[in-house]
């Protein structure tokens, strides 16, 4: 997908600080390549399946020009280990019910929110979004 998607955090609808170390130890065992200098790591599951990561700041991570199963599913299990949430183009994807509350009201009032907990969830809930 040639879009941009962003793993952030937020506590009392307030963006919070993400845990890059543990960011990185999801990330680092499918690294391809990297520039420390624009904090940029290409990331590959498989033939085909790739994702631009930047890490941001630190209260998000973006990932563009994406696809595939696998980074999908990198996604969701990165989203489990950050306790985070995906906010994408029209609204964000929640792993749980609860986190709904989390999100500012700018993410949450007049915005699609869609609790997704798979790769394969999420994959559907950005293109219907």
């Amino acid at each position: 997908m040639s879009l941009d998607i962003y793993v952030c955090r937020f506590e009392n609808g307030e963006p919070a600080p993400l845990d890059m170390s543990a960011a990185r130890e999801v990330l680092d065992p499918y690294v391809e390549a990297r520039d420390p200098g624009l904090n940029f790591l290409l990331v590959s599951t498989g033939e085909g399946e790739t994702a631009d990561v930047y890490l941001s700041s630190p209260v998000n991570i973006t990932f563009t020009r994406f696809g595939g199963e696998g980074v999908m599913d990198l996604l969701a299990g990165l989203l489990k280990r950050l306790n985070a949430v995906l906010v994408v183009p029209g609204g964000s994807v929640v792993l749980q019910e609860e986190d709904r509350g989390l999100l500012p009201p700018a993410l949450k009032d007049g915005y699609t929110v869609v609790v997704a907990r798979t790769g394969a969830e999420i994959t559907h809930a950005i293109q219907t979004s």
